[in-house]
């Protein structure tokens, strides 16, 4: 895509867009009431919610679903990665000096899951690495500026801090790029695609829902085993 190339550039791009993006929400967000970040919020959720139905919808695979889902909730559960999300959505929060910000941690959290999941982080992060090809991750930081730019108006500074978690998770698939872009056939793609969804559409949900949240973050081994899955 360009002559410039060096492996992580295109994950750079994105930490920007999503900088960039949650700058303008914060900002802009000031100016908006009450009602508006609300409305902001639930249309943003409702946005969410049908992308990932969307995508899922194209691979109705029950056994896929299942599998992947249950067996990746309990793998997530047993290493609790929840409770690691939040652990660094603290850390950020007491580094950057927001320890009274009570929304932080739920909208590091919930920004974080919204813009790490996908196939588009996973398969423009290897290529990345190995075609020097960006454009899958260029396309990706427009979304995402779209995206944190609304979430960070409704929900608050905590989303921007997503852009910590696009740069380890996207960061270090690019780095073990080599290793992963032989399971990454057809078959593994689309089922990466398909799961990758539906945790996409319960983050809406979690959006939609805030009282009743489902563990996303616990789930998010169904990946690997969709991969896997033949």
């Amino acid at each position: 895509m360009t002559e410039f190339h060096f492996a992580g550039l295109g994950t750079l791009i994105n930490v920007a867009a999503i900088v960039v993006g949650g700058l303008i929400g914060l900002f802009g967000g000031k100016l908006l009431t009450e009602k508006i970040q609300r409305t902001l919020r639930d249309a943003c959720a409702l946005a969410v919610i049908f992308l990932g139905a969307d995508g899922a919808l194209k691979n109705l695979d029950a056994m896929l679903f299942i599998a992947s889902l249950i067996g990746g909730g309990l793998v997530g559960e047993i290493i609790d990665i929840d409770g690691k999300f939040e652990r660094l959505g603290i850390f950020l929060r007491e580094r950057s000096g927001n320890g009274g910000d009570t929304k932080f941690v739920d909208a590091f959290v919930t920004a974080s899951l919204t813009v790490c999941i996908g196939a588009m982080a996973v398969i423009g992060a290897i290529n990345d690495r190995l075609l020097h090809d960006i454009t899958i991750l260029v396309a990706k930081s427009a979304l995402d500026a779209i995206i944190i730019l609304v979430m960070t108006a409704s929900l608050g500074k905590g989303v921007i801090f997503s852009c910590v978690s696009v740069g380890l998770f996207q960061g270090a698939i690019t780095l073990a790029a080599g290793f992963v872009e032989p399971f990454m056939t057809e078959v593994a793609l689309a089922n990466l695609s398909a799961v990758g969804n539906v945790l996409i559409f319960a983050v809406g949900v979690n959006l939609l829902l805030p009282d009743r949240k489902i563990p996303v973050a616990n789930l998010l081994p169904a990946l690997i085993i969709a991969c896997l899955w033949r």
